[in-house]
């Protein structure tokens, strides 16, 4: 896009003009003193209505396919010109301005010897006084000006290309083209921009990449303004200008770097806070970049320790083939090592495809072989005095490395997101220490004589798995079991804190209680949890289960606020268990609150099934559809022959599923179940790590004690039969 305002203070003549008519629309101080008669908003053809002003005005309208200069004498135009510059070398141009398509208007004042010629033909123009006009050009805007033949040869009329940017390659021979010393990154773009200036669709004006004089490696940022000249329609020369852009570019540069790395700030973990670092500078300063984040910062390596890293993020530029899958005892290379111990930034360079294979790991040089890697520069990143990761950028597909001042560069931006890496690591600590606070607490179930226990945990993402879930089960002094599951609303290091602590009173009171019922037990809790807890809400589910004649099992539930358990009976349809009384508050919200209870009984073969409200709730649904899919589920899936372990993991929502934690705790009354040694089934299903494949879970290890006498076996194929069902219905 064309900005006419940098023309405002130009000794040169300029103006802007739109549409057909070529209606004026800007012009600066200098045209405004030869033009003094040309109003803005005025068509050329009544502004220019003298004799004396066609020229101007056939220049204009040849400035789509013949841009020969038009000669002006100033005297015949107004008497007001200014004093000595009689004689004007007017070109018009073919732009694009913020006004659409427009043409650029140029007057240059020419040396007044001219006087008194008439206009000439282009092909028999003076040498000399071209080079007079040239060098009047430079007196307005101090840059070089060169000249190119269509065969390519380039000559400076007016200063030295060497005088510009420490000096520029240029072709010696008529063989060599100016397109050879362009950086290859720039060269398709620029060839496009140089082809649509030549076809007169647009005016060259461009910073590009171009090699520096000596040097194959070497490149410098150059401003080029160029345009073609045609005499009768053909291309007849380049007439152009070259002046030094280094600081230009890289201010823009790194003024838009920076703003791009500057969303880190509101990174929520390192993974993304790497992933933001890596765009901003792909592919603008290198074609790929890699963040190693060390597996143990805090330790101070020894001289032969190996430094083992996972691979944070990665980026790459089109065209660069993929980085290979590393494993779990990844060790990254000497020059890595290096750059941990001496926290300062190593570049090596080396031909396309050659790595030094002794300074980097063995997946790294088979893979920079691959993408024809030219560079590897590996940046430390360090936070409060520790070099938590390593940033490794590489050239690629032939590309030259980067010079001092990308590299530069590339250190800026790395440094400008420290603090908020630390905001991310500490956020990471933070979620490490709640993790294992939480999984702590969700400890494997206890076998029962005469039943049947399994409980599960799901995350809602590897990078939120933190919540306030919780489930617990024992046995009472009395031989009960006491079963409970909670909520408590937050996913941080407070709902983890606030569970541990309600989980844990809840199991110390319903230990204590004895025979008390468990509406006693959980008003117990409410009272002391708003005595000495800060925790906002809390939904709960406490039950306790004691055996019966006629292998039955006696349940006595209560429940503050939490979703209904769901009774999976051997025979019939499941239901949900609510009371006879509306269901009782959540906890910490009324003091002092009556609570109540209800009974129901469970019979050989039947299942309870407690959960949270990750399993039921659909954002944009109402949870009674949720409930009603989740009875529907277990319909399908329910057989007593089946483990109760892959019941409850047929009943899992999918990982793309998810929206927030779920727990599950199950009890089936088995009277073929004994006394076994050991712990009951306990699965924990985690969030695929990035990489690995989205699995429904680990098993703990689950022992059980060898049955009396041999029981009947249900057929193959039947119980999975079901559960396949309940999937393909999921998933349809």
């Amino acid at each position: 896009m064309f900005e006419f305002e940098s023309f405002e203070e130009a000794t040169v003549a300029a103006a802007l003009l739109t549409g057909p008519r070529h209606r004026l629309v800007q012009c600066n101080r200098a045209f405004r003193a030869l033009f003094g008669f040309w109003r803005c908003g005025q068509d050329a053809g009544v502004a220019l209505a003298g004799s004396g002003l066609r020229p101007v005005l056939r220049a204009l309208d040849r400035a789509g396919t013949d841009r020969s200069p038009a000669l002006l004498d100033a005297a015949g135009v107004t008497a007001q010109g200014p004093p000595g510059h009689r004689f004007w070398v007017v070109s018009c141009l073919p732009v694009t301005s913020r006004h659409g398509a427009s043409v650029l208007l140029l007057a240059v004042r020419a040396p007044d010897e001219l006087g008194g010629t008439a206009v000439r033909p282009a092909d028999t123009a003076d040498p000399n006084a071209d080079l007079a006009r040239y060098e009047a050009l430079h007196s307005a805007v101090p840059q070089v000006v060169w000249r190119m033949t269509p065969q390519g040869e380039v000559s400076a009329l007016v200063g030295s290309l060497g005088e510009t940017g420490g000096g520029l390659w240029h072709p010696s021979q008529p063989a060599l083209s100016w397109m050879d010393a362009v950086h290859p990154k720039d060269r398709d773009w620029f060839a496009g921009q140089w082809a649509a200036t030549a076809r007169g669709d647009a005016l060259l004006d461009a910073v590009v990449r171009i090699r520096r004089a000596g040097n194959p490696v070497r490149y410098r940022h150059v401003k080029i303004i160029a345009v073609p000249v045609l005499r009768r329609g053909e291309l007849y020369e380049w007439i152009g200008t070259v002046a030094d852009a280094e600081d230009q570019w890289r201010q823009q540069t790194r003024d838009r770097l920076l703003k791009r790395a500057s969303a880190t700030a509101s990174a929520r973990d390192l993974r993304e806070a790497f992933a933001t670092t890596a765009s901003a500078v792909v592919p603008d300063l290198v074609d790929a970049f890699v963040v190693f984040q060390l597996r143990h910062p805090e330790h101070t390596r020894s001289g032969a320790e190996a430094l083992n890293a996972t691979r944070a993020r990665t980026a790459l530029a089109a065209g660069v083939p993929p980085l290979p899958p590393i494993t779990d005892d990844f060790t990254l290379g000497a020059l890595a090592e290096t750059v941990v111990d001496s926290r300062r930034t190593k570049l090596v360079t080396f031909p396309p495809g050659e790595p030094p294979k002794a300074l980097v790991s063995e997946p790294s040089a088979d893979w920079m072989v691959q993408a024809r890697a030219t560079s590897l520069a590996i940046v430390p990143v360090v936070v409060d005095e520790r070099t938590v990761a390593l940033a490794a950028a590489a050239t690629c597909l032939g590309n030259p490395p980067p010079d001092d001042s990308e590299l530069r560069l590339l250190e800026e931006v790395l440094h400008s997101v420290r603090g908020p890496l630390r905001r991310a690591l500490e956020l990471q600590s933070v979620r490490h220490t709640a993790l294992v606070l939480q999984r702590s607490f969700l400890t494997t179930p206890p076998h029962v004589d005469g039943a049947e226990l399994a409980a599960v945990y799901q995350p809602a993402s590897a990078t939120a798995e933190i919540g306030g879930d919780w489930y617990d089960a024992i046995v009472l002094p009395d031989g009960a079991v006491a079963l409970s599951i909670g909520d408590i609303a937050g996913h941080d290091l407070d709902a983890a804190t606030q569970m541990t602590k309600a989980s844990s009173m809840l199991r110390a009171l319903a230990y204590a209680d004895g025979p008390a019922d468990p509406a006693h037990t959980l008003s117990r809790l409410d009272h002391v949890l708003q005595g000495v807890s800060t925790a906002p809400l809390i939904t709960a589910l406490h039950t306790e289960l004691r055996p019966t004649a006629n292998r039955a099992w006696s349940v006595t539930l209560s429940n503050a606020g939490h979703p209904p358990p769901l009774l999976i009976p051997a025979d019939g349809p499941p239901r949900y268990l609510h009371g006879p009384l509306t269901p009782d508050p959540p906890l910490c919200v009324a003091p002092d609150m009556e609570r109540h209870h209800s009974h129901h009984e469970l019979t050989d073969g039947d299942t309870l099934l407690l959960y949270t409200d990750g399993l039921v709730e659909v954002a944009g649904t109402d949870i009674s559809d949720g409930l009603q899919r989740l009875a529907d589920q277990a319909n399908l899936a329910r057989n007593p022959d089946i483990p109760l372990t892959e019941l409850v993991n047929a009943l899992l929502p999918l990982p793309h599923e998810r929206a927030d934690d779920v727990a599950i705790l199950a009890f089936r009354a088995d009277s073929r179940r004994q006394p076994p040694h050991g712990a009951g089934s306990h699965l924990l299903v985690e969030s695929p790590a990035p990489g690995r494949p989205a699995g429904r879970g680990r098993r703990a290890a689950s022992r059980q004690a060898p049955l009396p006498h041999p029981l009947p076996q249900p057929p193959t194929d039947g119980p999975r039969r079901a559960l396949r069902r309940v999937r393909h219905r999921r998933r349809g």
